[in-house]
């Protein structure tokens, strides 16, 4: 069984969807104040749009593109304590479209953290959930980044303020290899990306890739680590059978996954219960593209059980015969919480 401090998981991640109507709105049900928010359309193509409390709620990156930070004065006007407030741009509130917001809780404001050879402006870390955002100038040397989460994490999403990929570091695939939120490619090896070392329970390390750690240049990085019953980070092997499709057990019943073939070019999809409705009805939406919602697809549907999930179909994207997947997971409850309170399946 798997027993969790975090008997509410929406204390920490929750999905909210919302309709836009190109004026001030203010979006609550979050359940919390979030320090990141990774909002899309949904039947539409506006991109991807993430806004954190340490760039401040004006400032976006798209996990679509590889441009730099952009300031918007009406993109998101603050971040509240039970949601945000959105201002008029169409990215996230226009009249007619449909969109989602996927909401994590790391530390407020945070403060500097000082763990490696790069001082963080702001480390803001939650060590419950293991989440943590810091922010930190580039040097252009191999260097070191305090991450503030105690434990090693097992998955690091870093961007540049400049115009640069989105890296991503993932445990399964170790930090001798890199992989792009951003592109649709197969995982390649780089040793100036995660200077060839994995991260520790203080520091996560970086090459000299200009990807990575361009000179003077502001950083942000997205830290996860693993906390039984609410998030998981691993790997499967596909099996091209849309008959026998694999379970990946996660100890929980998830609420959103994020998975991506490793060994071939493919996109990043993206699923949540609060879109996907019931099992056996797909809602795939993309991080590295800026399209709409798939649907009608069996590739495109992800059925979540209360301790796991399973993709459906024989797809590349989502289930290729021998092809390798990286995912990363969030509970919606855990199978067996402290409280010896067991989830339903859905």
């Amino acid at each position: 069984m798997a027993y969790t401090t975090i008997n509410k998981s929406t204390d920490y991640f929750n999905t909210k969807l919302w309709n836009g109507n190109s004026s001030t709105q203010a979006i609550t049900g979050v359940g919390f104040k979030p320090d990141l928010v990774w909002g899309k359309n949904r039947n539409g193509t506006q991109p991807h749009q993430l806004l954190d409390i340490l760039r401040g709620a004006n400032n976006i990156l798209s996990s679509n593109a590889d441009t730099g930070n952009a300031a918007d004065s009406q993109i998101l006007n603050s971040f509240d304590s039970n949601g945000f407030t959105l201002g008029n741009q169409d990215q996230l509130n226009d009249t007619g479209k449909t969109y989602v917001g996927w909401n994590w809780k790391a530390n407020g404001s945070g403060s500097a953290n000082t763990a490696g050879s790069i001082n963080t402006a702001y480390t803001s870390a939650n060590t419950t959930s293991g989440f943590s955002i810091s922010k930190f100038t580039g040097t252009g040397s191999n260097a070191t980044v305090g991450h503030g989460l105690g434990v090693a994490p097992k998955m690091i999403i870093l961007k540049s303020f400049g115009s640069s990929n989105w890296s991503v570091y993932h445990e399964s695939l170790g930090g001798t290899k890199a992989i792009f939120l951003d592109l649709t490619g197969a995982v390649a090896t780089h040793i100036d990306y995660w200077n060839n070392t994995n991260p520790t329970s203080t520091v996560f390390s970086i090459g000299t890739s200009g990807n990575m750690n361009p000179n003077n240049t502001s950083m942000i990085a997205y830290c996860f680590a693993e906390k039984t019953g609410f998030s998981k980070f691993g790997s499967f092997t596909g099996t091209g059978s849309a008959t026998a499709t694999p379970f990946i057990y996660t100890g929980f019943k998830p609420a959103f996954v994020m998975q991506k073939v490793t060994n071939a070019a493919d996109s990043w999809n993206m699923y949540d219960n609060r879109r996907n409705g019931f099992n056996g009805t797909g809602a795939r939406l993309r991080a590295e593209a800026n399209s709409a919602e798939d649907t009608g697809s069996a590739y495109q549907t992800c059925n979540f059980y209360s301790n796991g999930y399973s993709p459906q179909g024989s797809d590349s994207t989502s289930n290729g015969s021998g092809k390798s997947y990286i995912y990363m997971a969030f509970a919606e409850a855990p199978l067996v919480g402290s409280n010896n309170v067991p989830a339903n399946a859905r």
